[in-house]
C-alpha cells in the first residue's frame, strides 16, 4: 500500500489535490493531508508515508533543519511545491533529494504526470528492496547528481534528453537503456528528462566519442519513433563535479525554447542569457493599442515575428520572454474587456494562450498561437464594432492612453470621443474605476514618465512636455507626490 502525505498551508490545494488522485484513480491506497508544519511532522512520524507532497513555503526558517530531519528519517520520495521560483526554493527542495518541484499555480496535468510517475518509482524501489542512492555502474549515485559533493573521477560530461510529451518519458528510459555504449555513463531516470554522466577523465578520444555517440543516438531515436526529443551534451572544460555539471546542463536546456526539438545540442562553453527589459514601454503600449484599435492583423504579426522570432544567440532569458509575453496579453486583455468580448469561446482560448504562454517548451509556437488568438479577437472586434457594443469607461480610459502627451486633454474632450457628457462620464469614472478624471490622467501621465526616464536620455523638460505637462516643475512635484521620489532621482537609479 502506497501512502501519500500532502502538506499544504491552503485548503483548496490539499483538497485539490486529493480529488485529483481519486478522480483519475491514482494508486494511492492512503492520501494524509497536513496544513502546518507540526501536523506534518507528527504524520510523517506515525504513518511513515512512502511520499510526502510539501509546500515548502510553509516552513519558518528556523524550522527547516527540523522538517528536514523529519521527512529524511520519515518518509520515502518528496515532491516540493512552491509560489516562489527562487534558486533558494531549488537549492531547499535538493537538500530534500527532492523528486520534482512544483511551481504554483499548478495544471491538473503536471500534478497527474508527477504522481503517476513517482508511484512507479516507489513500486520499483519496493520490489528490488533497495534504497533510493544505491551506486550504479561508475559509483555515482543520485545524491552525487543532487549533492555538491567531491566524487572520484572526472571531468563528467552530462547528457540530458527530454521528450516533447512527458508519456513518452518511460518509452525513451527503455531506449537508453538498452542503447550499445561504447563507454558506458550512469544513467539516472528523472521526472522529466533522462540524465547520462560519461566520466570522460580528461580522455580526448572518450570525450569525441560522447560528442559522436549524441548525434548517432538521435538518429536512432528517430528511426524507431516519431516523437520528438530535445537535449543537451555538456561538456566542461573544468574538473567540475557531476551536481555542477548536471545543474548547468540543466539550466542549458532552455536553449530549446529557442532551437525547438529534434535536436541534441553541444555546448562546450560557458552560456549566459541576455538580460532584456521583459515589461513593454509607454510607446509599445501605444503601439498595441493603435494596432488593435485599427484591427492591424499583419502589422501585429510583423512586430511579433521581429520581437521574438529572430534571436540569434546569446538569448534572451526564457523566463523573461514569457513575462513580456504575459505583458502583451495583458494589453489584448484590456482591449477585449473594452469591446465586450469576453463571450466564452474567446475567454476559453484567452486562459488557453496564458497557459500557452508559462508552459509551451519552444518559442515559435508560443508566438504562433498567440498570433492566432489575436486575429480571432480583431475578428471579434470587427463584429461588435458593427453592432456598436462598447464600454464606454474603457474607451475612454484607452483614448486618454493614447492622446495624454496632449496638454489641452480634458473631461470634455474625452467625454465628446464617447458621446457622453462630462458629467455622466465622471460619474463612471468614480463608480467603475474609483478615481477622478484628473487623478486616472495623472496616473497614466506618470507611469509614461517613469517609461521615459528609465528609458531615454531625454532631459526632465523634455520628459514633461511629452507627458502632457506645460512646466517643468509642476511635473516634478506631481512626480514627486505620486512616485515618492523626484523625477532625476528616478532617472539616476537606473544606473545604480
Amino acid at each position: 500500500m502506497v501512502k501519500l502525505l500532502i502538506a499544504d498551508r491552503d485548503q483548496n490545494e490539499r483538497n485539490g489535490i486529493n480529488w485529483l488522485i481519486s478522480s483519475y484513480s491514482l494508486p494511492y491506497k492512503k492520501v494524509l493531508l497536513a496544513e502546518s508544519v507540526e501536523e506534518t511532522i507528527h504524520l510523517a512520524e506515525q504513518e511513515l508515508p512512502d511520499a510526502v507532497c510539501i509546500e515548502i513555503d510553509m516552513i519558518p526558517l528556523e524550522q527547516w533543519e527540523r522538517v528536514k530531519k523529519a521527512i529524511q528519517l520519515y518518509s520515502g520520495e518528496v515532491i516540493v511545491a512552491t509560489a516562489e521560483a527562487t534558486f533558494e526554493r531549488a537549492m531547499q527542495a535538493i537538500e530534500l533529494n527532492a523528486f520534482d518541484l512544483w511551481v504554483k499555480p499548478l495544471s491538473p496535468d503536471e500534478i497527474k504526470r508527477t504522481l503517476q510517475h513517482c508511484h512507479r518509482q516507489i513500486v520499483k524501489g519496493q520490489e528490488k528492496n533497495s534504497a533510493p542512492n544505491v551506486p550504479v555502474q561508475s559509483g555515482l549515485t543520485y545524491q552525487s547528481l543532487f549533492i555538491n559533493e567531491e566524487t572520484a573521477g572526472g571531468p563528467y560530461a552530462v547528457l540530458l534528453i527530454q521528450t516533447e510529451n512527458v508519456n513518452d518519458l518511460v518509452r525513451l528510459q527503455n531506449f537508453i537503456e538498452v542503447y550499445p555504449f561504447q563507454h558506458n555513463p550512469t544513467i539516472f531516470p528523472l521526472s522529466d528528462m533522462v540524465a547520462c554522466v560519461f566520466d570522460v577523465q580528461n580522455d580526448v578520444r572518450k570525450k569525441e566519442y560522447v560528442i559522436q555517440v549524441r548525434q548517432r543516438l538521435l538518429k536512432q531515436w528517430e528511426n524507431q519513433s516519431h516523437e520528438p526529443i530535445a537535449g543537451v551534451l555538456y561538456i566542461p572544460k573544468s574538473n567540475q563535479t557531476p551536481h555542477e555539471s548536471y545543474v548547468y546542463a540543466k539550466q542549458l536546456l532552455q536553449i530549446h525554447f529557442f532551437k525547438g526539438y529534434r535536436q541534441l545540442t553541444l555546448i562546450r562553453e560557458e552560456i549566459s542569457w541576455q538580460m532584456i527589459d521583459p515589461f513593454l514601454t509607454s510607446d509599445e503600449q501605444k503601439d498595441w493599442i493603435e494596432m488593435l484599435n485599427e484591427g492591424s492583423y499583419e502589422r501585429i504579426k510583423e512586430w511579433m515575428y521581429n520581437e521574438f522570432l529572430s534571436f540569434e544567440m546569446p538569448y534572451p532569458d526564457p523566463g523573461l520572454l514569457r513575462t513580456r509575453l504575459s505583458s502583451i496579453l495583458a494589453q489584448v486583455r484590456r482591449f477585449m474587456k473594452s469591446h465586450y468580448l469576453q463571450y466564452e469561446k474567446l475567454e476559453d482560448h484567452y486562459h488557453r494562450i496564458f497557459e500557452t504562454i508559462l508552459y509551451t517548451p519552444v518559442l515559435y509556437r508560443i508566438v504562433q498561437d498567440f498570433i492566432l488568438f489575436i486575429n480571432e479577437v480583431i475578428k471579434g472586434s470587427k463584429e461588435h464594432q458593427n453592432n456598436k457594443i462598447f464600454d464606454v469607461t474603457e474607451r475612454a480610459v484607452l483614448f486618454m492612453e493614447n492622446n495624454f502627451a496632449d496638454k489641452d486633454l480634458s473631461l470634455n474632450k474625452v467625454a465628446a470621443y464617447v458621446d457622453r457628457s462630462p458629467a455622466y462620464l465622471s460619474s463612471l469614472f468614480t463608480t467603475k474605476k474609483g478615481s477622478s478624471f484628473r487623478q486616472i490622467l495623472t496616473e497614466i501621465r506618470i507611469k509614461a514618465a517613469e517609461g521615459y526616464l528609465l528609458s531615454s536620455d531625454l532631459s526632465i523638460q523634455e520628459i514633461a512636455h511629452k507627458t502632457g505637462y506645460r512646466n517643468a516643475n509642476y511635473f516634478s512635484r506631481i512626480f514627486k507626490e505620486m512616485v515618492g521620489i523626484s523625477p532625476r532621482s528616478y532617472k539616476n537609479s537606473k544606473n545604480l
